[in-house]
Parts: C-alpha cells; structure tokens; sequence
C-alpha cells in the first residue's frame, strides 16, 4: 500500500505545483507587462506616477502606479507572495519526494559517484543554499549595478552550477537541481528581498513618512531578474520527461547556458514590446531560435545514438570499474518486427522487468513506471520504439543502470530493432 500512496502523493504534490507555478508566473507576466506599458496622463503629475488601461472580460480597468509614496494607503492592499511560497515549497517537497527518497533510481550513479543517499540529499540541499548566498552577494555588490553585467554573471554562475552538479549527481539529477537552484533564487528574491522592502515602504507610508527609494529599487531589481529566469526554469524543471537533455552529462552546461539564454532573450522581447510597439526587437526570435537549435544539437552530440547518426566517434562509457568505448550500433528506425528472438527477450526481462512488471519487484517501485511492461515477449514487441528511445539512443534507462545492462545487451537489442534478430 506505501508505493501506491507514494505514487499518488507525487502526483498531487506535482498538480500543486504546477498551478501554483501557473498563479506565480501568470502574475509575474502581467505586472511586467503592467509596468511596461504605463503612461502619463493629465491628472497625475510628472514624475509622481503614471498610468495604463485594460480591457478584460467585458469590463475596463485603469490602474495606476505611484513612484513616490501615495497621499493614502488603502486597507485592502493585496499582496503578491503566496504564488511564489507555494511554488518553491511545492516543488521542493516534490524534489524530495521524487529524487530523495527515491535516490538511487534518480539522483546517485554510481558511475559519477557512488554517494550514500543522505550524502545525496545534503549535497543537494546544501548547494540550494549555497547557491543562494552566491546569487544574494552579487546582487548586492557594485556587479549588481549593472543589469546587463548582473545577467552576464548569472548566466556563468547558472553554467557552473550545472557543471558542478553533474560531477556528482545523474544527468537526471543535475538538470532538476540547477533548475531548482534557479527556483531558489526566484523564491529567495521574493521571500527575502522582494516582500521585506515592501513591508518596510508600506509601515513608512502608514507612518506619514517619505519610504526609502532604494528599496523599490532593489525590490524592482530582483523583480527583472525573476523576469528572465522564468522560462529556463520551467524547461528545466520538465526535463526529466526528454532523456535526450541528460543522456550525455558532459553537454548538460552547454545545454543549460544556451537554454537560459534563449529563454531570457524571448522575455526580452516581450518586455521591449509592452513598453513601445514600434521599436519590437524581432531580432530576437531569431536569436532564440539559434539558441534552441543549438542546444538541440549539442544535446545530439552528448547521446550516444545521436553521435552515430553524427558519424561523431562514440563516447566513453564509464562504470564504476571500467572505461570502455560505446560500439552499440544504432538503428536508423524500428523495422517491421514480428516477435523478439529469445535472448532479446531474456535480456529485456532480465534487465527491465524488475520495475516494468504488473508486479514489480524492485524495492519502492508497485506499479509499473508509465504503465510500460515489459514482462512478456507481445510487451516486448509492442514497446519497441521506447526501447530504442530508451536504452538504445539514449542510455537513460536501466536509470543510471541499476540492472548493470552491458553495452554487449545494448547492441544484441539494437540489432533486433534494426534486423529483426
């Protein structure tokens, strides 16, 4: 009964975080959209504030924005907090539940390094921490001035993240953790920076006192930054779903970066353009879909199915006891198959039915991940185009080879997908 509670657990704990994510982000969009797009108008005089118009659900809004502390202070002032609270806790809680408890199937391999789960888990949570601290100083530092300058530094601290992270944890592992790093700091900026200077502005003006400009600033600062982090995280945080990302760890921070950047860039775009339509930097699709190509085609060369279609000489794999050259051949398609030869069929159960069974029989594990068996010569055969995708063009599944599949088994499955034998 604990797995299947288990199991339902991860699946509310991640519906809560995908709405939560949805409230925060969909709130984070419209007051930079908001800010953007605000104009002067007659009855508010220069340089106190400004103005914008919305039209929504049949109805008209003007809302207005002080830049200097209003006359009166209304009772029903709405905070903007619990979007992001909720989404950080959710997902944390997720990332325990998941990579945690369940370490050995998604975060340690023992072919980076062999770590004790509780030596797993401080490591990633320490790192959260750390990474915040990091992030928190250059923010306050004379780097931090800068907004271009800042971003830059981001970008080489999120890049180094990543590489930190897969010399310790799985593929897998590395690209939640730098995405739950970046998460952190979002998290953090609002938490910490974002919701104290507010309450600092809103106790100065309830006190009839001019509020101290510079906490706007730093609150709108980490605001921007939250901004154009926002897209990386979410394709981060779903990479787990696509081994082609963290099939080859070497590529992963290469991945990261152009990722990053091109999801910073697409913002860029829409920030430029809610404030004045007639200077829409188009360019800037054009840069984002250079990075994402880019990214695709790293990716490719870090898979050791992409780098035979590559004609790129295959990539070292490494166990805990020996280095050797990956020669599995790698099929093109999935041919016409009729039933798998029998020690394919061997092979697969040997190496897969342990969780991919009606009744699974790896510890933790009650139900079959995604509901794909592979107890039976007919599942086999059914499930073929995922075990090319899985465990021939990838190497995601065994997850980090827990069953100890050989690149010999690898190849004798490869030469049953392309042949038929």
């Amino acid at each position: 009964m604990d797995s299947f509670v288990w199991e339902y657990g991860s699946l509310l704990l991640r519906w809560l975080h995908i709405i939560a994510a949805m409230a925060w982000i969909g709130s984070s969009f419209f007051f930079m959209h908001l800010d953007a797009s605000l104009k002067r108008t007659p009855d508010i005089p220069a340089g106190e504030g400004a103005a914008a118009w919305q039209v929504h659900g049949g109805g008209f809004y003007e809302m207005r924005k002080f830049f200097v502390a209003p006359s009166h202070m209304s009772p029903d002032l709405t905070w903007h907090k619990w979007q992001a609270y909720t989404t950080w806790l959710s997902g944390f809680v997720l990332l325990a539940w998941v990579y945690y408890a369940q370490s050995k199937l998604y975060l340690v391999d023992p072919a980076v390094l062999d770590l004790s789960p509780a030596s797993a888990i401080g490591l990633g949570v320490g790192a959260l921490a750390v990474g915040w601290a990091i992030y928190d100083g250059i923010c306050r530092s004379p780097l931090g001035r800068n907004e271009g300058t800042l971003a830059a530094i981001g970008l080489v601290v999120i890049t180094a993240a990543a590489y930190g992270f897969t010399q310790v944890f799985s593929g897998r592992g590395a690209l939640i953790h730098t995405g739950a790093l970046m998460a952190t700091w979002m998290a953090g900026n609002v938490f910490l920076i974002i919701i104290p200077n507010q309450r600092k502005v809103v106790a100065s003006l309830m006190k009839g006192e001019k509020p101290d400009p510079a906490l706007g600033k730093q609150a709108k600062q980490r605001s921007m930054q939250n901004n154009y982090l926002t897209l990386p995280v979410v394709l981060l945080m779903i990479s787990n779903h696509y081994p082609m990302l963290f099939d080859g760890r070497a590529t992963i921070p290469l991945v990261v970066a152009l990722i990053t950047a091109s999801g910073a860039v697409i913002r860029y775009f829409y920030n430029v353009r809610h404030a004045d339509h007639d200077r829409s930097p188009w360019w800037a699709w054009g840069a984002a879909a250079a990075g994402l190509a880019a990214a695709f085609a790293v990716a490719l060369t870090g898979s050791a199915g992409g780098r035979s279609l590559l004609g790129l000489p295959a990539r070292a794999e490494v166990s805990p006891t020996v280095v050797t050259a990956s020669a599995a051949p790698t099929p093109t398609k999935v041919s016409a198959l009729s039933a798998p030869p029998e020690h394919v069929v061997e092979l697969v159960m040997g190496r897969c039915a342990m969780c991919h069974a009606a009744e699974p029989a790896f510890d933790g594990i009650r139900i079959a991940p995604k509901g794909v068996l592979l107890d039976s010569e007919g599942a086999i055969a059914r499930q073929a185009q995922a075990i090319r995708h899985q465990a021939v063009l990838t190497h995601s599944m065994p997850p980090n080879n827990v069953s100890e599949m050989t690149l010999d088994e690898r190849a004798q499955i490869a030469a049953w997908l392309e042949n038929g034998r």
